[in-house]
């Protein structure tokens, strides 16, 4: 949690971020993301300042425990002085206690979006789904609630002026942007409604930005004509310059090559023959793929 302290930006991130959208794809399926096409909805973990601090949070936490479909699942939940934000104990349940920042005792809007952090561990427990290494397997956690729609509660407790600022969960306010685009572009889910941070709104338009040119890079259609040249070259030689997403292989006995690519939704590599106009069909998020190889 940064609390008036510096707060990193850009996208130092990215390649963990986009390794663990495959991770969920893979560990969840194709059906299984698709339940949960609807966000949690604003109304629904608002806490008012009037609210009882204890019931309020409980109540916020079934409603993160339904959102994730762990319905035999109960949150425990107190406050204690830490330096981090919150932390759960991922025992064998079925109740887990979580531990907050005392700091949310007077700053219940974002009691939420602590709270998604943490049943997510739980979550992402039962699915038995980590990476190695605590940084990767928090910056996972961050990625999976927001690609599973509570994620927009992290990005909206984030606020930075010149006189203080605050950030929960590992990832910069534009990497948070981008998940939250990458969810928007397949479930066609507009988040930006709901922030009442001005600056969660402009993360999310640099994190739309960068997702907008995953579908941009050759060899799909959409590449640019820089792009477009630039990979016609490549393929002449048959080796990408550095910094390309693409790579080419040999198709076997045919004497022709093969280009290999991330799918621009869920980064799985795919693999097609060089020869023209070509449609693929990831056959992991199953997004069909204009391609110009």
């Amino acid at each position: 949690m940064t609390n008036d302290g510096p707060v990193e930006h850009g996208y130092p991130h990215l390649e963990t971020v986009r390794a663990s959208i495959t991770a969920l794809w893979k560990r969840l399926s194709y059906d299984t993301v698709q339940t949960f096409s609807t966000s949690v909805a604003p109304a629904d973990v608002a806490f008012c300042d009037t609210d009882d601090l204890h019931l309020g949070t409980q109540r916020v936490a079934r409603e993160l425990v339904r959102h994730y479909r762990l319905p035999d699942a109960r949150m425990i939940v107190g406050f204690r002085e830490m330096t981090h934000a919150a932390n759960v104990e991922l025992a064998a349940g079925p109740e887990y206690f979580v531990e907050l920042n005392d700091r949310f005792r007077t700053h219940r809007r974002d009691i939420g979006a602590a709270l998604a952090h943490e049943v997510m561990h739980v979550y992402l427990h039962r699915l038995d789904l980590s990476f190695p290494g605590l940084r990767e397997n928090e910056i996972l956690t961050d990625t999976a609630t927001t690609y599973l729609g509570a994620g927009w509660l992290l990005l909206d407790a984030y606020r930075e002026d010149a006189a203080s600022s605050q950030k929960l969960g590992y990832l910069t306010p534009e990497e948070f942007g981008y998940v939250l685009a990458k969810r928007s572009l397949v479930f066609g889910e507009d988040p930006s409604v709901w922030f009442t941070s001005a600056q969660a709104y402009t993360a999310y338009v640099k994190g739309m930005a960068k997702a907008r040119e995953d579908e941009q890079q050759p060899p799909l259609t959409a590449a640019g004509w820089a792009g477009r040249r630039r990979y016609a070259r490549d393929r002449r030689a048959h080796v990408p310059q550095s910094g390309a997403s693409y790579a080419f292989t040999p198709d076997g006995g045919a004497g022709g090559l093969r280009v290999s690519f991330p799918c621009p939704t869920c980064h799985q590599k795919i693999r097609v023959p060089v020869r023209g106009r070509v449609r693929a069909r990831c056959g992991l998020c199953r997004t069909v793929l204009e391609c110009d190889t």
